[in-house]
């Protein structure tokens, strides 16, 4: 029988904690329904890895459960209609294949010597007494190199961050009204801004990814207009999400750890990344739609049911890892979910595993007395999950 359980993702005690519940309810089996979300979630590495993959669950809305979309929040869905992330085969097949043409591997680990010296001037840049990491260091990294990356100007760096918080607001658990006004109003003035720079890169190719977009073609095939905008917004939006808040965690779990400095060295660096981002990863919740009756760990699923895919938890499974909430970076790497997997693994992974493996080592080098300067708390972001600040003394 499976469980039932209440939880408010906006409760206090649970935004600072919410793995002693994840624990509480993997003690009650693969599956448990969540209330207040009013799904089944997955808790086990198990259950949220064989739901990721299996092509019966999907992200696209099926027909029947799609509602119309209120007036207001058009300029939101119309960026979100185009967004491979939202999407299935043979669109999410078409636009993903399109975007690795131009997002390779090869132009992601030529941005390492640029992140580092990007990491330099932001440490020299530190202000003296306690300052806010996030503010000083965590957010500007990311927000800055997709900026490059994408070919826009990096000075707009706050307009960018400022529109993503405010569309990344339909995400979060409790969202109001006033949430999704500044969300469409964010999306419309993101997909505008964005609009005059792919224009201007068709009449002028230049050196960067907006026109690595627009030249990416297979068969005869490019991404539209609107397309590339959405891409451009999912990258700005997903990435720098996900990459501000491991920063966040992971630099709150080294200091709390008193973890040595060996674990950032060269030979040691990409597990402790892995442990960062399978420890306390930035996004807990992902959810997937079925589309067709399945049955998962002795639930039925139903066509048009949501799943809740709760990461966080799969990433703190005792049956996968021993001692699971322990902040070990010696601990033998194998794959973590906090990046998802399947058709829809995250395409901008191996940017922010760069990141962090690169900003990381030169931060505790600069600045090996790093140390805490107030308690750090969790930000309410649900299903997010990152601090509000991290104030800190170098």
């Amino acid at each position: 029988m499976m469980q039932t359980l209440s939880q408010s993702p906006t409760d206090p005690a649970f935004v600072q904690n919410p793995y002693e519940f994840y624990e509480h309810a993997r003690q009650g089996g693969h599956l448990f329904r969540w209330t207040e979300f009013g799904m089944v979630c997955a808790t086990s590495a198990a259950a949220v890895g064989a739901i990721q993959r299996d092509r019966r669950f999907g992200r696209e809305v099926p027909a029947e459960r799609q509602k119309p979309v209120p007036e207001r929040l058009k300029p939101f869905y119309a960026v979100e209609s185009h967004s491979m992330l939202e999407l299935e085969p043979p669109r999410h097949t078409r636009l993903r294949g399109l975007v690795l043409r131009a997002f390779t591997s090869r132009r992601i680990a030529a941005l390492a010597p640029e992140i580092a010296a990007l990491t330099h001037q932001l440490i020299d840049a530190f202000p003296a007494g306690d300052f806010d990491l996030l503010r000083a260091f965590a957010t500007r990294l990311p927000v800055t190199i997709i900026a490059r990356l994408l070919g826009v100007p990096e000075d707009r760096g706050d307009d960018l961050l400022a529109w993503s918080n405010a569309m990344v607001g339909m995400y979060q658990a409790g969202r109001t009204p006033a949430t999704e006004d500044r969300a469409a109003a964010a999306a419309g003035d993101f997909a505008a801004f964005l609009r005059g720079y792919v224009e201007d890169r068709r009449a002028r190719p230049a050196d960067d990814l907006i026109t690595s977009l627009i030249a990416a073609e297979s068969e005869g095939d490019r991404l539209s207009t609107d397309e590339l905008i959405a891409t451009c917004i999912l990258l700005l939006n997903a990435g720098h999400e996900a990459t501000v808040h491991s920063i966040g965690n992971g630099v709150k779990a080294l200091i709390e750890n008193r973890t040595p400095v060996a674990a950032l060295a060269p030979d040691s660096v990409e597990a402790t990344v892995e442990e960062i981002l399978r420890h306390d990863p930035p996004l807990h919740l992902f959810t997937r739609w079925a589309y067709e009756d399945v049955e998962i760990s002795g639930h039925t699923f139903r066509r048009g049911d949501e799943v809740g895919l709760l990461l966080a938890a799969a990433n703190r499974d005792p049956a996968q890892w021993d001692q699971p909430g322990r902040f070990d970076p010696d601990r033998p790497v194998r794959p973590n979910h906090s990046f998802g997997a399947g058709l829809h693994f995250c395409v901008g992974a191996p940017l922010a595993r760069l990141e962090l493996q690169t900003a990381l080592p030169i931060l505790f080098a600069r600045c090996p007395n790093l140390a805490l300067a107030a308690p750090p708390r969790y930000a309410n972001l649900y299903h997010f999950h990152g601090l509000e600040r991290l104030m800190v003394r170098a």
